[in-house]
């Protein structure tokens, strides 16, 4: 992967992201070179979702493409069936994840994280690793931390660095680059309120998109700004330079309300 330094060659001016992440369910993946970043971030939605393999490998030609691995999916479990690993193309970067259980099979989520993932991370170069539910076991296991956005990750960042930490902080977060509050809670007000201090708050039965009203509305409102990046692009701008002054390397949008978004 190439330094910090080199990705802002194609950053978003307007944002100061450093990369996208892309859902190959929600977009053709096929436009990343397209768009004004060099690191692309490609998620796991299922193997039935993963895309194929020689476009994998047009788009690591192009771009600094990292896909998301979990390491208790088949074909990515380096304690037995790793045939999808080995077989990913030469220049295709991972993030090694416990794995989303909505797209694991019973079997798959019975597995143990911790020696696969300190396995996955022995046998990959510069490898990635998402923190979210497994904290202390990723920064066990190196690689560079791969962190959700939250209302605490800037404090976050700073302790680890105070405490010395000297590794890879990347944050990944929903992107809204609008004021629009309706389009901001229709992109992003049902992803805020499956977090669990959003929930305890929420009203009963709450509405959590644009159709929120009064006490659910609020809410939303508050957290959507905590768990996403959303506002005027200069708002946003503002939060991703707040999230580097903090430590992190690399901010990575996903664009929740649409890929042509971020353009």
């Amino acid at each position: 992967m190439r330094s910090r330094t080199e990705h802002g060659d194609r950053r978003s001016a307007r944002l100061g992201l450093d990369g996208v992440a892309l859902k190959p369910t929600e977009c053709d993946v096929s436009v990343a070179p397209e768009l004004p970043y060099d690191l692309v971030c490609l998620d796991y939605e299922g193997r039935e979702s993963l895309p194929a393999f020689d476009l994998l490998a047009e788009l690591a030609r192009g771009t600094d493409l990292m896909l998301t691995m979990p390491v208790r999916a088949d074909g990515f479990d380096p304690r037995g069936d790793d045939s999808l690993a080995r077989a990913l193309p030469e220049g295709v970067g991972r993030v090694l994840v416990a794995g989303h259980p909505a797209y694991l099979s019973d079997e798959e989520k019975r597995r143990a994280v911790a020696p696969r993932l300190g396995d996955a991370v022995r046998a990959t170069a510069d490898p990635w690793v998402g923190t979210e539910g497994v904290e202390r076991v990723a920064l066990a296991a190196g690689g560079v931390q791969y962190e959700l956005l939250s209302r605490t990750t800037e404090r976050d960042l700073r302790a680890l660095r105070a405490a010395g930490f000297g590794g890879g902080l990347a944050v990944y977060a929903p992107t809204v680059p609008t004021d629009d509050e309706d389009a901001i809670l229709d992109a992003v007000g049902a992803y805020a309120a499956r977090r669990k201090p959003v929930r305890r708050a929420l009203p009963e039965n709450a509405a959590t998109d644009s159709t929120a009203t009064g006490r659910a509305r609020e809410v939303l409102s508050k957290a959507v700004r905590d768990f996403a990046l959303v506002g005027t692009p200069a708002r946003v701008g503002d939060r991703v330079a707040a999230l580097k002054d903090a430590g992190a390397d690399y901010v990575v949008g996903y664009p929740a309300a649409g890929v042509e978004t971020l353009r």
